[in-house]
């Protein structure tokens, strides 16, 4: 019988396929990856001929040979599933609060610090975030440290769960963009070991080595000379 295959996407773009990926690996489930080419403009061509076997036309989806499971978030609660629930707290009210930051990051979390895109982490050369990317950056900040506080860490809720692997893309572009940490220290520890986490770095070993996505609003007003004085 043939596996189950998880159409991902490209390492360095797909931060959505990431999180699905993540969870899989960790459920212990195990699958063959097509990596999906989602740069333009073949995009459009290989998102299309994803649409012809699931509704969205997008990435991630998994075939388990017998059903197509499309969206991330579901994609992760059948990694859940599949481990008998060992990627979320065992504790109702910790548990519905994992979920809670599951569903914040799905509903429009990337539009923290907007132009600080997953991409924009593996750029060689990187901005330093603006003051009001910084504020950006202390609501979500805050809401990790009660987090940590209250489990002990390591991870947001003691051992590794899909709250942490849903909010990595997000760990990865701010701590590469060295947003400041200061008043948040557990934060600054979480994100160390999450980025650390075995499935998580080897993710980035491959994304790291891929060519650059450059998107024209990276940058913003001062950004080129301060860039072009770290390259010199």
């Amino acid at each position: 019988m043939a596996k189950p295959i998880l159409y991902s996407g490209t390492k360095n773009a797909s931060s959505w396929a990431m999180r699905a990926w993540l969870a899989l690996r960790a459920a212990g489930y195990e699958f063959d990856e097509v990596v999906v080419d989602i740069r333009r403009p073949q995009r459009f061509g290989n998102l299309a001929r994803i649409g012809a076997f699931s509704p969205p036309a997008s990435v991630p989806v998994l075939d388990t040979g017998s059903t197509v499971i499309f969206d991330s978030i579901a994609i992760m609660e059948f990694a859940n599933d599949f481990c008998e629930g060992g990627l979320l707290p065992v504790d109702a009210e910790a548990r519905a609060r994992a979920r809670s930051l599951v569903a914040w990051q799905h509903a429009g979390l990337s539009g923290i610090c907007g132009r600080i895109s997953f991409e924009s982490s593996f750029y060689p050369q990187k901005r330093r975030l603006t003051n009001a990317e910084q504020r950006e950056c202390g609501r979500l900040f805050a809401c990790y440290e009660d987090c940590l506080d209250q489990s002990g860490g390591p991870f947001l809720f003691g051992p590794v769960s899909l709250a942490d692997f849903m909010h990595a893309p997000s760990a990865i572009r701010l701590s590469r963009h060295k947003a400041d940490t200061r008043q948040w220290p557990r934060t600054a520890e979480w994100m160390r070991a999450l980025i650390a986490q075995p499935l998580v770095a080897e993710w980035l070993n491959e994304a790291d080595q891929q060519p650059h996505i450059w998107f024209d609003d990276y940058l913003v007003p001062g950004a080129e000379a301060e860039l072009a004085a770290a390259q010199a």
